[in-house]
């Protein structure tokens, strides 16, 4: 038994308006998710949650659509579940290039999630499933806006509030440490440090940057290094939620 030959360009043979209306909502679905994450400044935003949402729903239409002119064809078997299974394994690379650690805190850990999230509603889309694909794209914002607020009201200092330190202090006194241990010892762990010499200061003055988590009182924190002499200006702002 042989397969029919099809025209390469006839609409009927799995790429017609039905398979085109997918990877659009695809195509709109995945934009909706990139785009907040692109306002959220992660690394992965709007193109690549939307290039993988539309590269996953095509080739879910590929593992339904692309083989059937040999599904007529004696000995050959066909198992479309075979091509979603690899579909989820492959997106894990780009999933863990988006983790990585710093000292003992990880970063990027929703980002790698919302892209899994987004391949699976590009498959969805695919498959023919718009409405699981609608309904896991609006759960996707009501856990990534949502959740942290009501962790914050539930669980109120559990995980301690991430601060951005901004300080500006003169340099060769050995200062910098000492500031540090008092950042530590107010109950805050130090996540990156970062130091820029500030040039055609007279009293040679540096500008450091410290990243900040914990349960310790930001206020009393900031009283305390600006009684430090050669503390210039120091500035406390909530650092953006890591997701």
């Amino acid at each position: 038994m042989t397969g029919v030959a099809v025209p390469l360009w006839h609409v009927g043979n799995g790429q017609g308006p039905r398979q085109l209306s997918e990877l659009g909502l695809a195509l709109l679905l995945s934009s909706l998710i990139g785009w907040e994450r692109a306002a959220r400044q992660k690394s992965a935003g709007l193109r690549t949650h939307t290039l993988v949402g539309i590269a996953s729903a095509l080739m879910m239409e590929i593992s339904q659509h692309g083989f059937t002119q040999v599904l007529g064809l004696d000995n050959v078997s066909f198992d479309p579940s075979r091509v979603a299974a690899q579909i989820v394994s492959g997106i894990g690379f780009i999933g863990g290039g988006l983790i990585f650690v710093r000292r003992d805190a990880v970063r990027g850990l929703t980002t790698a999630a919302t892209i899994w999230l987004t391949c699976a509603v590009g498959m969805a889309c695919g498959g023919g499933l718009p409405v699981l694909a609608v309904a896991v794209t609006a759960l996707h914002f009501i856990v990534v806006r949502g959740y942290p607020r009501l962790a914050r009201r539930l669980l109120p200092g559990a995980t301690g509030a991430a601060f951005e330190l901004r300080m500006t202090y003169r340099t060769g006194s050995a200062l910098l440490p000492r500031l540090m241990q008092t950042c530590t010892r107010r109950g805050f762990r130090i996540l990156q440090v970062k130091v820029d010499r500030l040039p055609g200061r007279a009293d040679s003055a540096a500008r450091v940057l410290l990243e900040l988590e914990g349960t310790g009182n930001s206020g009393e924190l900031t009283a305390e290094l600006f009684e430090n002499a050669g503390v210039i200006d120091v500035e406390m702002t909530a650092a953006p939620e890591d997701e």
